[in-house]
């Protein structure tokens, strides 16, 4: 598919993909015969947040079902391109400071009678030694995958309505936010224990690292010891 010429297609983007976005249609460049996945390239080099919803997305060109089972399909000039994500859950990874009212406003709906929010913030100790800052990274392709099997947990065993999931990649000073999960049910109790349930497998699943920094002048990577891969959970077992 190396040099084949290209064809503007209207593109457009509904529920999260449209916030994402900023735009509720445009018009893209394609190469004239595409994959999904190819699509999705596309849109995310022009939108790079879109990334981080791809596992809750599912395209359709012309009113068509467009997954990667479809295979290639040519496309033509004038043909529609439609981008459409669940709105029942919102993973964020970003290098950015992490937005509280995003997070509660996403989750926040008429039939909901409680919102549960958890956040991680970054302390200025540990083990007695000064910590100045963090610094997370993550295998983020596999995280959002994780994350995503976490919330579609949540919402099989919690009668919740919306989940959502921030976590700050790079780095993150004291007091900062670095994870905020919102969870929004009908009465208090299953947001509470869904929320609980959303951090506590998040630390044991998905694949996030963080650096600590210490006044030292020293650092150190750390790891959570409920993570699958812990040596500490491996010796201790």
């Amino acid at each position: 598919m190396q040099n084949q010429p290209e064809v503007e297609v209207t593109v457009q983007y509904f529920a999260i993909s449209r916030d994402i976005s900023g735009i509720r249609e445009e018009i893209v460049s394609f190469p004239q015969q595409v994959t999904s996945r190819k699509v999705f390239e596309v849109l995310v080099a022009k939108h790079s947040g879109l990334k981080n919803i791809e596992e809750n997305c599912i395209l359709a060109v012309n009113g068509d079902w467009f997954t990667e089972e479809t295979g290639l399909i040519q496309l033509t000039s004038g043909d529609e391109i439609a981008i459409m994500a669940s709105d029942s859950v919102l993973i964020e990874l970003t290098t950015s400071i992490l937005s509280l009212d995003r997070a509660t406003k996403f989750v926040t709906l008429p039939s909901c009678g409680a919102i549960s929010v958890f956040i991680g913030t970054t302390r200025d100790n540990f083990n007695g030694k000064k910590v100045l800052h963090l610094e997370y990274e993550a295998y983020e392709t596999m995280a959002v995958t994780e994350i995503r099997k976490i919330c579609d947990q949540v919402m099989e065993k919690w009668d919740v309505k919306r989940v959502a999931v921030l976590h700050r990649l790079g780095h993150v000073p004291i007091t900062e936010a670095s994870v905020i999960i919102s969870v929004s049910s009908p009465h208090r109790k299953e947001s509470l224990e869904a929320v609980e349930y959303c951090i506590d497998t998040l630390k044991a699943t998905v694949p996030i690292w963080k650096k600590e920094f210490y006044e030292e002048g020293d650092s150190s990577w750390k790891e959570n010891k409920e993570c699958s891969w812990s040596k500490e959970k491996t010796t201790n077992s």
